[in-house]
């Protein structure tokens, strides 16, 4: 049996670490993409060791900026003709972030990072996906959207350019955008696949399309956030209490990633792998989906 091969961004810590452990124990040759050369070969020397696998590999990229992206997709694709898996775990949430950044590219940081960069990488990797005789793409939301019924992505002002900033409201505004991204991708597929004319095609019929809501996991806030004022350490301290391991969440990744049970789920938001679980009514109609996906083209084609 052929081996088959899952992109992880984010891959150097937390969850995206667990379930590259995870995945690669599975048989799966596991490609740790991550932004830093020096976390990411600690990670990778982990991850080997942990699963006992040396099917697993680095490969850098900046998932905030396009440059980096298109880098990324190009030496994955001169190595690899086909993907089987495509998690997109990597995020920018820094709870001590007060103002709006913006990449080298001019776009906010947050945005750039957790919506625009991973539609980006998907569009440049689907034809590699589609030859899987089953691709997978998982996209990562959170629980925490929960608090925030109402929200809807700003479709004049996505990147907090005319409004005060707010990392939360970033952070959970590229997460809806995700969801509905998953969505409407889902849908994309579905339908071509329906009127496939050709083998190329066809073969995206075999493609799912799933994202996962992520729930309070426990990290280590001194590490992650070592000039944080004490008295917010013990907050976040105190919150972790309650929270579940990175690699209780990453069995949810490895589940959706190799499960046979989900070959054929698509378009679903999963809470955990016994429960499916609906976004809010606006992520879910079909006019917003389209509104968003048409402001989110007009970044991925660069015409902001």
């Amino acid at each position: 049996m052929k081996q088959k091969t899952g992109i992880i961004t984010g891959a150097n810590s937390g969850i995206g670490k667990e379930a590259a452990v995870q995945i690669a124990q599975k048989g799966y040759r596991v490609i740790m993409a991550c932004r830093s050369q020096a976390r990411g070969e600690a990670a990778l020397q982990e991850v080997r060791r942990e699963s006992g696998s040396e099917a697993v590999e680095l490969m850098l990229v900046d998932m905030s900026l396009q440059s980096s992206i298109r880098a990324f997709a190009a030496a994955f694709l001169t190595k690899y003709e086909v993907l089987d898996v495509l998690i997109h775990n990597a995020a920018m949430f820094d709870i001590r972030q007060k103002e709006r950044v913006l990449t080298e590219e001019g776009v906010e940081t947050v945005w750039a990072t957790n919506h625009v960069g991973p539609v980006l990488l998907t569009d440049l990797l689907l034809p590699a996906v589609k030859r899987s005789e089953q691709g997978r793409i998982i996209t990562i939301s959170s629980k925490g959207l929960t608090a925030y019924p109402f929200l809807r992505v700003d479709l004049t002002d996505p990147e907090f350019a005319r409004r005060k900033f707010s990392v939360q409201k970033a952070y959970y505004q590229s997460k809806l955008a995700q969801v509905m991204y998953t969505c409407w991708l889902a849908d994309q597929l579905r339908d071509t696949a329906t009127s496939a004319t050709d083998i190329v095609s066809a073969l995206s019929a075999g493609v799912t399309v799933n994202s996962i809501r992520v729930t309070n996991v426990q990290i280590d806030v001194a590490s992650r956030y070592p000039n944080m004022p004490k008295l917010a350490q013990k907050a976040y301290a105190m919150k972790s209490k309650f929270a579940i391991l990175p690699a209780k969440m990453a069995e949810t990744y490895t589940y959706l990633a190799t499960s046979p049970a989900v070959s054929q789920t698509t378009g679903s938001y999963f809470d955990d792998p016994e429960h499916i679980v609906q976004s809010s009514k606006y992520s879910r109609d079909k006019e917003n989906i389209a509104q968003v996906m048409a402001l989110t083209m007009k970044y991925v084609g660069n015409g902001r």
